[in-house]
């Protein structure tokens, strides 16, 4: 969709402005050897004492350079519709010259004279109000043909509103959607005849590009269509939903097995169980526990204890019994 970008009337001076008077155009009018516009009572002023343009300094015409200008009715229409109130200022102010000039208003139009009909009115200001009808677009009557007589029930879905003339097309969109409680899933579309219309347009610039001639309220119609941009993205969203979940589930039932015991090596085998006495890796160290050892003559020999025995004293003793030890190579039991 294309952005509407605003501008000042400001920056449009330069070319909506008489050089001679600093003042908007009155009546434009233009020289047709250099297309410069002036106001028409400044520019005739002006070449009453020269034959030259005031601005580019080329010869208007060298005997008769009035015979060389012309009325720019399509220019001052343009300066009407872009300067708010300066067409109703102008008519005023011709009408409150001509009641005190009564006898020169025998000639020209009624424009001149600020009499302009409002079926003749071109120009729509801001804060102006405007009639409009609206009903909705049968886009089955567009094929066929236009029957003479319109049936009840078209006539009676016809609503009639007033409304400022600045009013936009989203303006109304958001009147249709809340007076007929339409649902945020559909769209409204308002129309001229079969064109859709833009949401920055107002009712001035609608009454502008069609060529709206006042001889009856402005007619626009309206539509209801499914939001399909919006049946898309939330169709879309699922499917994102639905592959995270996917993806949630894979990284799941990964983790799930890589922490599960097939997955996982084995440790209780390594470990000892309650029941088990634990078994010294060295054979032949010392234990706390389970055997004393005493070294005679530089060998060593170990006598075997019960774990529920404790040592009564070193080398170990069991209660008088005779116990074996080695003395130089050879075995003996002492008692």
């Amino acid at each position: 969709m294309h952005r509407t970008t605003r501008i000042k009337i400001t920056e449009l001076n330069p070319h909506l402005m008489c050089v001679l008077c600093g003042g908007y155009f009155i009546d434009a009018t233009t020289i047709i050897e250099c297309l410069h516009s002036f106001c028409k009572m400044c520019i005739v002023r002006y070449l009453e004492t020269s034959k030259y343009c005031p601005i580019c300094d080329v010869q208007v015409h060298k005997t008769k350079p009035l015979l060389n200008i012309r009325s720019d009715k399509t220019l001052q229409d343009i300066v009407y519709k872009l300067v708010p109130g300066l067409f109703k200022n102008e008519m005023k102010r011709r009408r409150d010259f001509y009641a005190e000039h009564p006898v020169d208003a025998s000639n020209g139009t009624n424009e001149d004279r600020g009499e302009v009909a409002d079926e003749d009115k071109r120009i729509i200001t801001d804060d102006e109000i405007i009639s409009l009808s609206i009903e909705f677009f049968d886009q089955s009557r567009l094929g066929g043909a236009v029957e003479d007589k319109q049936s009840k029930d078209q006539v009676a879905n016809k609503r009639y509103l007033q409304c400022p003339a600045a009013m936009t097309v989203m303006h109304l969109r958001k009147f249709l959607r809340s007076k007929m409680d339409i649902p945020n899933t559909y769209q409204v579309e308002v129309m001229y005849e079969d064109e859709p219309l833009k949401d920055y347009y107002t009712l001035m610039d609608i009454a502008y590009i069609y060529t709206w001639r006042r001889n009856g309220p402005l007619p626009l119609k309206y539509r209801v269509r499914p939001n399909c941009k919006k049946m898309k993205v939330s169709h879309a969203q699922q499917e994102g939903q639905n592959s995270a979940s996917r993806s949630g589930q894979e990284s799941d039932s990964a983790s799930d097995k890589a922490g599960s015991p097939a997955g996982a090596p084995s440790t209780s085998s390594s470990l000892p169980s309650p029941g088990t006495p634990a078994q010294s890796p060295h054979p032949h160290g010392n234990s706390n526990n389970n055997s004393s050892g005493c070294t005679v003559n530089g060998t060593p020999t170990a006598t075997a204890t019960s774990p529920s025995r404790p040592f009564t004293q070193f080398c170990g003793g069991n209660g008088g019994k005779p116990r074996k030890v080695s003395l130089n190579g050879s075995s003996t039991s002492s008692g």
